[in-house]
């Protein structure tokens, strides 16, 4: 192929690049992409980051190329560099979901040696972007849109099509919160009998995990990463998109594991909180849904709850983990502020569960908290 001289750096002078060749990586690949779908450079901007090394830029054509629809549409770009990512199982999930209907991206181009990614757009705004924090009845909609879309994701589950979410997986996830969160940015030392109590706790919690029956799960099922419901599109150049149907965005880390990881990210999001009358609405509802089309969540609600509780205390202590790691170890401190939130939600766990009293106490002393003595005999 002969080689046609690149657009101007100037176009996508508003993104920054690591290095000059990456740069050069990036105008070539979007030279030869634009054409097919009358991409416009100078359209291309910054969309958003993540907690990975992997960025999204929005771009937008000149037309749908549609005679019937002269309307703009945009497109997202990723940039995932391959040292650092692998983009395979992005497309993997991507086309796992839209299989089971529900609505995720479509990978239009790709080049895996650059790591580069062209596709289609699921709109700008997240469900955090709608939700009302202060009127948790006036969000139930947007909550049964999305567990709608996992029960249609859970449905489509089958055995050795995705990483298993096995014991290995869920002690290594653990780890993280003694390695980065107490050792790393709290400083302490870990001896032998926090050892032991963590040790301890950490086989019950997974051993109680592992005893769920397993499904496709997101791992990420949460308001951040679910896009609000968009008006439908009907251009040649693209798929339909179903009116009013909600985005899944963020699947690429998705596995096949306990039923009861995404009603508990959900639910007890890393980012929003809500009073537990609210988690339990809408977590009855996504049970009741779940066992009318056969999805093995059990007979009993009391139990289900239970589970989904212990799955999420797994969560809890991963990402309390990871998030004194992004700020020790890659320099993003943001997520830190909501540290709190989610010391909140393990204690709340630990203290309605005998057996892990013993981690509740190991988390007051890590964090200075002084539990009232309640065995007092009488007054002075």
């Amino acid at each position: 192929m002969s080689q046609e001289p690149l657009p101007p750096t100037a176009q996508v002078s508003d993104i920054a690049f690591p290095d000059a060749e990456r740069a050069r990586q990036f105008d070539r690949w979007l030279h030869q992409t634009a054409p097919q779908f009358n991409l416009q450079p100078s359209t291309l901007r910054l969309a958003s980051a993540d907690a990975s090394f992997r960025r999204y830029f929005r771009i937008e054509s000149g037309s749908c190329n549609d005679d019937k629809d002269l309307r703009p549409i945009s497109y997202i770009i990723m940039d995932a560099p391959p040292a650092q990512e692998n983009c395979q199982p992005f497309v993997k999930v991507a086309a796992l979901m839209q299989a089971a209907g529900v609505h995720a991206p479509q990978v239009l181009a790709w080049a895996q040696a650059q790591g580069f990614m062209l596709l289609t757009d699921l709109g700008q705004q997240t469900l955090m972007h709608i939700i009302q924090p202060h009127d948790a009845s006036a969000n139930l909609p947007l909550y049964l849109q999305a567990v709608d879309a996992l029960i249609a994701w859970q449905l489509s589950s089958a055995p050795g099509v995705l990483p298993p979410y096995d014991e290995a997986l869920l002690m290594r996830e653990l780890a993280l919160f003694p390695d980065w969160y107490i050792g790393q940015y709290k400083g302490l030392a870990i001896d032998a009998a926090m050892r032991f109590t963590l040790d301890n706790s950490f086989k019950q919690i997974v051993a109680n995990n592992l005893a769920q029956p397993s499904v496709f799960v997101h791992r990420d099922f949460m308001p951040r990463n679910l896009m609000a419901p968009t008006l439908a599109t009907a251009c040649a150049a693209l798929p339909p998109t179903p009116a009013g149907q909600l985005g899944v965005l963020d699947f690429q880390d998705a596995v096949y594991g306990p039923i009861t990881y995404d009603i508990a990210s959900l639910m007890r999001d890393a980012f929003l909180s809500w009073d537990e009358d609210f988690c339990l609405d809408v977590t009855i509802r996504y049970w009741q849904k779940a066992r009318q089309v056969g999805l093995p969540v059990g007979d009993d609600f009391g139990e289900f709850y239970r589970a989904v509780e212990w799955m999420g205390l797994q969560r809890h202590l991963k990402v309390a983990g990871i998030f004194a790691r992004l700020t020790l170890r890659d320099g993003k401190p943001q997520y830190l502020a909501d540290t709190p939130r989610f010391i909140g939600y393990i204690r709340t766990t630990c203290a309605r569960y005998r057996e892990l009293k013993p981690l509740l106490r190991l988390v007051d002393q890590v964090e200075g908290i002084v539990t009232p003595d309640i065995f007092g005999f009488g007054r002075q």
